[in-house]
């Protein structure tokens, strides 16, 4: 059995622990903690997917990210990621969550903001390159490189609330 995670409703409540795998193969609901990581002059990290990687292969995106595990509350789940993936250990400030109706299959975003004010060590494994982008200049990416969907959906909600995008 692979990664475990709590199948959840449509009002995000907990119905019982699946295999993810299977739970992206019937489309059932499960959960998400993504992050937002800024800068000390609010530029927004950027990186980009393995070519190898088996879900959006070489593809952009803007949020660092993943399953929610069993017992795990959003928050968490975004620490950990941070920590797996750039090496950042801090809390991020959980901002809102959502019903992500997903590319691949649905799922409850749960959308997290950092400032990261240390140097990233990128697991080369999730992160095949990255960068420091201005928000001006993000917007534009988006319509010009290859995105991941999913972000596409989390960015106009971020930019929404934020109002600063």
């Amino acid at each position: 059995m692979g990664e475990l995670v709590e199948r959840v409703d449509e009002h995000d409540r907990i119905l019982c622990i699946v295999d993810r795998d299977r739970a992206i193969q019937e489309r059932w609901l499960h959960r998400v903690a993504t992050i937002v990581c800024r800068d000390s002059t609010s530029r927004i990290l950027v990186h980009r997917r393995p070519e190898t990687d088996p879900l959006f292969p070489a593809h952009y995106n803007w949020l660092i990210g993943g399953a929610v595990a069993v017992g795990e509350s959003y928050r968490d789940a975004a620490s950990r990621e941070l920590a797996e993936e750039l090496g950042v250990r801090c809390r991020p400030r959980f901002l809102f969550k959502f019903l992500c109706h997903g590319a691949i299959a649905p799922y409850w975003l749960g959308l997290h903001e950092t400032v990261v004010d240390q140097d990233v060590l990128p697991d080369p494994s999730e992160i095949a390159w990255y960068d420091w982008v201005p928000k001006s200049k993000l917007r534009n990416d988006m319509r010009q490189r290859p995105f991941v969907p999913d972000s596409i959906e989390a960015f106009s909600r971020y930019s929404a609330l934020t109002g600063d995008l």
